[in-house]
């Protein structure tokens, strides 16, 4: 099962803060310590920051009943599946699926939590940075197969996640990790269907002659019309 582990993770102090759900311009007017804890965050981290994509390509079966079943080998038949009205909505005309869990690693959840008890500033900060590096792999993820499938004269869907209106977490993740062995970058699923370590996002993309990306991310996110950065995430 492929594991992609070379990325360079370029991180703002802006991407963190907006990943922490702050106002940057707000910060920085009113709050510019928490602008340097930033700053000494994003520093710290590049010895922290393991980013690793575990993926894996399957072809699709058929659609049956808001069920995507898919091929896989060593899969007992009607067991490999991606299920629910998003998946339906955009992978009804893929052939094949990309799916895919990225991590950052446990070192930064672990720097985390040893600092809490004596630097919390900082440690806000580092957890703020690990958020805003999970999500630029994730994006710099799908910019990969999207790519590398418009080479081949194909088409890609929106990135689904787990949590997406329509895709709820306790049905997506453990359709996602039965396909995949997450063990390979040490990603563990929860009973309550949450990852370990803590920076870490799984989501599936669509490949295909007639799929395309309806919308952005952003539409089928929960948090859609509260949430101040959509122009943000959906670029």
């Amino acid at each position: 099962m492929p594991i992609l582990d070379q990325w360079e993770i370029p991180l703002t102090i802006d991407d963190v803060l907006q990943a922490q759900g702050a106002d940057p311009q707000v910060i920085r007017a009113r709050r510019p310590a928490l602008v340097t804890a930033t700053e000494h965050a994003i520093e710290r981290s590049n010895i922290l920051l393991e980013p690793r994509i575990l993926f894996e390509k399957f072809q699709v079966k058929h659609l049956v009943h808001e069920r995507l079943e898919l091929l896989v080998e060593n899969h007992t038949p009607g067991k490999a599946y991606l299920s629910g009205e998003l998946v339906v909505r955009h992978l009804a005309r893929a052939e094949e699926v990309v799916v895919m869990v990225a991590t950052i690693g446990n070192q930064l959840d672990d720097m985390v939590s040893s600092l809490f008890k004596v630097d919390p500033v900082i440690a806000v900060a580092l957890d703020g940075v690990g958020s805003a590096a999970v999500e630029k792999l994730a994006i710099q993820a799908a910019n990969h197969f999207e790519a590398s499938a418009h080479k081949d004269g194909l088409n890609t869907t929106i990135p689904l996640n787990p949590g997406m209106v329509g895709w709820p977490v306790d049905q997506g993740q453990p359709e996602i990790f039965s396909l995949l062995d997450s063990q390979l970058i040490q990603v563990d699923l929860t009973d309550s269907c949450m990852m370990s370590p803590n920076k870490s996002l799984s989501m599936v993309l669509g490949i295909g002659r007639d799929v395309s990306p309806i919308g952005s991310s952003c539409d089928y996110c929960s948090l859609n019309g509260v949430c101040r950065y959509q122009n943000h995430y959906a670029s």
